[in-house]
């Protein structure tokens, strides 16, 4: 089985990040001037990332962050985050995705009841970007390294060590949380939160302007200058970019039907869906499909 995957087409709340009995995944993102952007989401997990190449922009809980080389980056679970190349330069990151059950959050100890679970809901504001400059910076540098080697190189226990040394990362982050507790999540994030859901669950649908401004209680003109502001795109350039997304899982399912796949993800309009498939993948969904191990 690949552990390596892209979080450019990876991205959704719904996916299964590592195995349920060491939900640990590693992933790779690169993105360029082709594909610049990995789209606002959020999931149930917790990340760890090192940027390796290049500068970028994270946006965490609506607020951007300017990341260089080198820089790690702490995501809690449950916050959204997007990533954006707006240097058109080559971006490399390294991700490490894991749910803090797998370090005892589901548990009744000290260590869940006063660290875990609180960051999990949101009551602990630690660091979202530990530069060089952090004082935990050389120690969580040193700790991030260990578990990629350890993660590439599978030795016998190594789940015992990763899940370590992930502890030991969330008690140098603890170290230096402000003495504020976190913020709660702001109402644009809630409502950012719950258009996204509503788009998951009804993309294959004849979705409207005014539908999606009604799920926030927005007027259609300040719902599309909302989602253009936080979204960076237009919410119908999202949604046709979800539905590709979906079209390319269901053709490494198997499915071969053009026809069938462009009509179950929502696109009625065949030539529209090759114009669209074609400028995201440049190549045509047949070649794609001729390029799918079956």
């Amino acid at each position: 089985m690949n552990n390596y995957h892209s979080l450019v087409l990876d991205q959704k709340e719904s996916t299964k990040h590592g195995e349920h009995s060491f939900p640990v995944q590693k992933y790779i993102t690169t993105l360029s001037a082709d594909c610049p952007v990995v789209t606002t989401h959020w999931h149930e997990e917790a990340e760890l990332a090192m940027l390796m190449e290049g500068d970028c922009t994270y946006q965490i809980d609506l607020k951007e962050y300017h990341i260089q080389a080198g820089d790690l980056v702490f995501i809690p679970p449950l916050i959204l985050h997007s990533i954006y190349n707006k240097l058109n330069n080559e971006i490399l990151s390294e991700t490490f995705v894991f749910h803090l059950n797998f370090l005892g959050a589901n548990t009744t100890d000290i260590c869940s009841t006063q660290y875990l679970t609180p960051i999990m809901n949101l009551e602990l504001s630690i660091p979202f970007i530990i530069s060089p400059e952090h004082k935990a910076y050389c120690s969580l540098k040193d700790i991030y390294y260990q578990i990629s080697y350890l993660y590439a190189e599978k030795s016998y226990g190594y789940e015992l060590a990763i899940k370590g040394l992930l502890l030991q990362a969330i008690f140098l982050l603890l170290q230096t949380r402000e003495k504020t507790n976190f913020p709660n999540v702001s109402n644009k994030s809630d409502n950012l939160r719950s258009v996204l859901d509503y788009i998951e669950l009804n993309y294959a649908k004849n979705l409207t302007i005014s539908e999606l401004a009604d799920v926030c209680n927005f007027s259609d003109y300040h719902f599309m200058r909302f989602f253009k502001k936080h979204m960076n795109m237009t919410c119908i350039e999202y949604i046709n970019n979800l539905r590709l997304e979906k079209s390319v899982e269901l053709f490494k399912q198997g499915n071969t039907s053009i026809v069938d796949v462009s009509l179950s993800v929502g696109f009625n309009n065949l030539s529209y869906f090759y114009r669209a498939f074609k400028k995201k993948y440049h190549m045509t969904p047949l070649s794609y499909i001729k390029l799918t191990p079956s």
